[in-house]
């Protein structure tokens, strides 16, 4: 059975306060992409993870399609067989789009279709909090407004399948942990529940992220490309989650030519 786990953008990212548990309370509004890795999944002897494509950080016991494999296999032993699961990684690593996250969601997604355990989205949600906090929106795979550690959520009616969206990853990885410890927790400047009622037009001066301004300092061609998709026409242009990759948001069948070396650009139409 196969499945393309796709990534998601960040339509702003605030970070409201620090909580005793040494995460971040955010608010953000997560919006699905259809920029994908391939996830396959064959009954075997033994369970092994075989990955290709971009390469993977950190040894198999880690990665979030096999802990999302033990986890199920653990609660439904009887019904969960040993699998050999093939992943191809094409969504960037370290670029704030979720691929990881994505990965262990549709793995879970993926093991209850293949046998047939009839978990409700819900339940699957509560699994995927277990593998991280961004986990549970790929379950769901719908825009949602994120509060708490980003796994509170409530639908909203963001569309932008009218537009254009292109993906700059510039190769540069970004720690996510170092990223939150450049941060002052601060009140939202604007109420993303509001994004629908508000025209696009008008979120380049309503709608910003809070990790562009200490990551743009210490990577400054970040900031550069974000600089040259407005230039070339972006009607919204913004940094993805703690980063690298950014993403303009264009008229439809529009783009623009990006000048800086050894980047990834990725179209969505």
């Amino acid at each position: 059975m196969l499945c393309f786990p796709n990534c998601k953008i960040n339509l702003g990212l605030y970070i409201t306060h620090k909580r005793d548990d040494s995460y971040h309370d955010i608010e953000t509004v997560f919006y699905p992409v259809q920029l994908t890795d391939a996830l396959e999944i064959i009954p075997a002897a033994q369970t092994t993870l075989h990955t290709s494509g971009i390469g993977i950080a950190g040894n198999t016991d880690d990665n979030l399609v096999y802990k999302a494999y033990k986890l199920l296999q653990s609660q439904f032993p009887d019904k969960v067989p040993s699998l050999d699961i093939y992943l191809l990684k094409a969504i960037p690593t370290g670029a704030g789009l979720g691929g990881g996250s994505a990965d262990g969601a549709f793995m879970l997604r993926l093991i209850n279709d293949h046998c047939k355990l009839g978990l409700d989205n819900n339940t699957l949600a509560g699994y995927a909090l277990q593998l991280g906090s961004d986990c549970p929106f790929f379950i769901y795979n719908t825009p949602q407004f994120a509060t708490g550690r980003g796994e509170q959520m409530q639908e909203v009616d963001v569309d932008l399948s009218a537009y254009s969206i292109q993906l700059i990853y510039p190769q540069v990885h970004i720690s996510t942990a170092q990223a939150f410890r450049s941060i002052i927790p601060t009140p939202a400047s604007f109420d993303l529940r509001k994004l629908p009622e508000l025209p696009l037009t008008e979120w380049k001066n309503k709608v910003s992220n809070d990790f562009e301004a200490p990551i743009f300092s210490q990577h400054p061609i970040l900031a550069d490309i974000k600089q040259q998709l407005y230039a070339q026409g972006a009607i919204y242009a913004s940094m993805s989650g703690s980063g690298s990759a950014i993403y303009g948001i264009f008229e439809k069948g529009k783009k623009a030519v990006i000048i800086t070396e050894n980047v990834q650009t990725f179209y969505i139409d």
